[in-house]
């Protein structure tokens, strides 16, 4: 029987039990399993993973473990001085699909301008899926579906609280300079567009037409939007993430 010593580091400790936390862990096999295979029988999601060091050289998931071999796993968090660095994806555009879970976190998220597909009756399957045919993000609060093989891009999501969520995401994402504050649906997602007020009239509640002059309206579901007493809530909202992002 083979043996190597895996190291997995930061956050991705809290996918392994306590007893085995910021520990060498040592790895029994027969053969030469694929290191992904082998991270995953720890119980780490692959999307999870960022940089695999092997003997101190940087590799991709396709490894072959040996005999003897010293295996640090690392998440994007920490950066890791490795030349040359083996990249084991291509790096994400801030497209997202969520799990059925994540529902105010989608909200969030469409409100402060990323394309985010939810629904509250994604099957798994169609979930990874859509994460690996249309190249999106895929939150999840499920540490199994993050394993699906054909899911390259995810990451499991810590938080409980709906608002620490949508910080964590930003945080993990390096999302801050991407923002771009109500130019999507929030209900489906959908581009937002200028419209007159004119061409909206007779959709308009009497004290809407009194008092508004600016109106968009979502180009897929055709909902209309105005800087109302919601809009001023929401940007409030937003100045409050924005702000608690720059003081830490």
């Amino acid at each position: 029987m083979n043996r190597a010593e895996f190291c997995f580091h930061a956050e991705l400790n809290d996918f392994l039990p306590r007893d085995s936390k910021n520990a060498t862990l040592m790895h029994q096999f027969p053969n030469h399993p694929s290191i992904k295979d082998s991270l995953e029988s720890f119980g780490i999601p692959h999307p999870e993973v960022e940089t695999i060091a092997v003997n101190g050289k940087s590799v991709d998931f396709s490894y072959r473990v040996q005999d003897g071999d010293r295996c640090d796993i690392y998440p994007i968090s920490q950066s890791v001085e490795l030349s040359p660095r083996v990249r084991l994806r291509p790096q994400p555009e801030p497209r997202f699909v969520l799990d059925i879970h994540l529902g105010k976190l989608a909200g969030f998220l469409r409100m402060l301008g990323f394309d985010t597909l939810y629904r509250n009756d994604y099957p798994d399957e169609e979930l990874a899926r859509v994460s690996s045919a249309e190249n999106r993000i895929l939150l999840t609060r499920d540490i199994g579906l993050l394993k699906r093989g054909i899911v390259t891009h995810g990451y499991w999501v810590r938080s409980t609280n709906p608002h620490q969520r949508l910080e964590e995401v930003l945080r993990r994402f390096e999302l801050f300079d991407a923002i771009t504050p109500f130019s999507r649906c929030i209900h489906c997602n959908g581009l937002l567009e200028t419209v007159t007020k004119q061409s909206i009239l007779e959709r308009l509640e009497p004290k809407t037409r009194e008092h508004y002059d600016e109106f968009r309206r979502c180009s897929s579901c055709d909902k209309i939007y105005w800087k109302g007493s919601h809009y001023e809530k929401m940007q409030e909202f937003i100045d409050g993430v924005r702000g608690d992002i720059l003081l830490k």
